[in-house]
């Protein structure tokens, strides 16, 4: 079977060639033991509300999703923002902001023993998130942001870098080397779908395959990656319905090593991003079906060869 891909491979990217690649893992230490994405580690989830909406609210959704985690030995990371810098309209529902919402995230961290990820927009909060976050996440509008790739790199955690909605994913080298500029190797790349024309996305699956051969464990955001920005004229909107399709089908490319849920009791609810995010109830029938898909789809060894671009070349086609 792997000689029939390796040959189907050759034949349908002939602008590629194989080549050694060496994933570098990505671990955050926790209580229980440790959490890592890459390096043969089993399939891993960022999970949570797309904003902190409030205290009570943020604790009873990080309560479940760690009681679920433990129940299917899931390697999880909660996820909420602080601030959501980048809504549609100057009246949109933004979060706590830098202070309370780190306060709240700690308060997490402390109860349930998970690891954090939270996002970034300037420089001068990498080092205050870096101090409770074990994941400083960049959003994909600024992953080319020097500054902020360099004010991240710096803290030594680990970096999660969305790549832009635009962006050709062998660009994402580049940021990678602004990070790597700092002394920091700890890097997770994810990819959230592509400017499809107005107000939509769709995914491109062999970006999972060319990210991973830049060295880097790579997150699939199934949810992100089903939005319609600025489709709702003051918001976003999105299509969840499609989100398990997108989570199997990245797994099933065996590239993937963790996907990215937003989720909430009640999407209709929610006070961001609720057309895209899915119900919790739905979490862990759909963990299920890609931990099944991952069992064969990730079973060839990591040293397994990965494809690379010969420099100069073109971008498959």
């Amino acid at each position: 079977m792997k000689k029939a891909i390796e040959k189907q491979e050759k034949a349908s990217c002939p602008k590629a060639e194989k080549a050694a690649s060496a994933v570098v893992p990505a671990t955050v230490a926790t209580d229980d033991g440790s959490v890592s994405f890459g390096a043969g580690s089993p399939l891993g989830l960022m999970a949570g509300p797309c904003v902190i909406e409030s205290r009570a609210h943020c604790l009873g959704l990080a309560k479940k999703l760690s009681a679920l985690s433990l129940q299917l030995g899931i390697p999880f990371v909660f996820k909420a923002s602080f601030d959501k810098a980048n809504r549609s309209s100057i009246q949109s529902y933004r979060g706590p902001g830098l202070r309370k919402g780190l306060s709240v995230l700690e308060e997490v961290r402390e109860r349930f023993g998970c690891p954090i990820v939270t996002d970034i927009h300037e420089p001068h909060q990498a080092e205050a998130v870096a101090k409770v976050a074990d994941i400083v996440q960049i959003p994909a509008f600024l992953c080319r942001q020097t500054d902020l790739l360099l004010a991240a790199g710096e803290t030594g955690a680990i970096i999660n870098v969305k790549k832009m909605q635009s962006m050709a994913a062998e660009d994402m080298a580049q940021v990678i080397g602004k990070i790597e500029s700092t002394g920091n190797r700890r890097i997770l790349l994810t990819e959230r779908g592509e400017s499809f024309g107005y107000h939509n996305l769709v995914v491109d699956f062999r970006n999972l395959m060319i990210l991973r051969s830049l060295g880097y464990p790579v997150i699939f955001d199934a949810t992100h990656s089903v939005q319609r920005p600025g489709a709702l004229g003051t918001g976003t909107g999105g299509d969840s319905c499609w989100v398990p399709a997108l989570a199997r089908a990245a797994v099933a490319t065996g590239a993937c090593d963790g996907l990215f849920f937003e989720t909430h009791e009640n999407p209709a609810q929610a006070l961001s991003d609720g057309a895209n995010s899915i119900p919790f109830d739905q979490v862990e029938p759909l963990w299920k079906q890609v931990t099944a898909l991952a069992e064969i789809s990730r079973r060839v060894p990591e040293s397994r060869e990965e494809l690379i671009f010969r420099k100069g070349a073109k971008p498959l086609l």
